[in-house]
């Protein structure tokens, strides 16, 4: 039996959602991580609500704090936006492809733009928990890629320089850092978020750099951003547990939740068409 290459599983998923939800377009496509679920609700209206099991390809989430729905939203602009509520992460051991088929899918519902969130521990003394961070650039410490093949993409400006002046244009004073993905689901180890540290990361978390990857190869536009949830280990004042990243997400929810609506809103009106 042939084994079915990863963007012909996107596509038969792209399928599935545009049959389910009346949508054959979307243009924009954003995954919400920690905290970040509000923003949903605020940037349109709710064309349809899929179960991310009936699509193929997506399963439900594993992970407390994460949705498991694919949502279609009409945008005020009248351009449409792809929630992806069903994460996959690379520890839950399902393999690299599992992991970038969301935005694969994306993509294969006609998205040009990639909006990718997460929660995140942070090297900065300065960028304590609530500190909302645009992603520059990336570390991928998962010794692995979500292209196969000789296919050498280019990641110079993998994070859009020019997503990321818009969303400086809603919030001037919004930093720009370096984000660590680590393969996870451990948090890291004082030594390993010190080496992150000295290797340039800002920020170190579980997930978005192979799906930043993954979108770039696609022909996406990618930005990033992410909440700071927790001090990582070795710059916190003590142990660390997924609680309190959960509780900081709920606490920060509504103001970065409205900034996001907000930076969504900017590019539907600037750069979609």
């Amino acid at each position: 039996m042939a084994i079915e290459i990863p963007q012909e599983l996107a596509a038969e998923a792209a399928h599935v959602i545009a049959d389910k939800s009346g949508i054959d377009h979307h243009h924009l496509a954003l995954t919400l991580g920690s905290g970040w679920g509000g923003a949903a609700d605020l940037i349109g209206e709710v064309v349809a609500e899929i179960d991310a099991a009936d699509i193929p390809g997506f399963s439900a989430p594993s992970v407390v704090g994460h949705g498991g729905k694919i949502t279609s939203i009409k945008l005020k602009s009248g351009h449409y936006a792809l929630i992806l509520g069903a994460r996959t992460h690379y520890y839950e051991g399902k393999g690299v492809r599992a992991v970038a088929h969301g935005v694969r899918t994306a993509a294969a519902t006609g998205a040009r733009i990639c909006i990718l969130t997460n929660g995140c521990g942070s090297t900065v003394p300065e960028w304590g928990p609530g500190t909302t961070v645009l992603l520059s650039d990336h570390l991928n410490l998962t010794a692995t890629s979500p292209i196969e093949g000789a296919n050498f993409v280019d990641l110079t400006d993998l994070y859009s320089s020019k997503l990321r002046g818009i969303a400086h244009s809603i919030d001037p004073e919004l930093p720009e850092g370096v984000y660590t993905q680590f393969p996870g689901p451990h948090y890291e180890t004082p030594a390993e978020v010190k080496m992150a540290r000295t290797l340039g990361g800002d920020l170190v978390g579980m997930s978005t750099a192979l799906e930043a990857i993954a979108a770039r190869e696609a022909g996406m536009e990618v930005m990033g951003i992410s909440l700071v949830t927790n001090h990582a280990a070795g710059f916190a004042p003590g142990n660390l547990n997924h609680a309190e990243v959960l509780e900081a997400g709920r606490e920060a929810g509504p103001r970065i939740s409205r900034l996001l609506a907000d930076i969504v809103a900017k590019i539907s009106e600037t750069e979609l068409s």
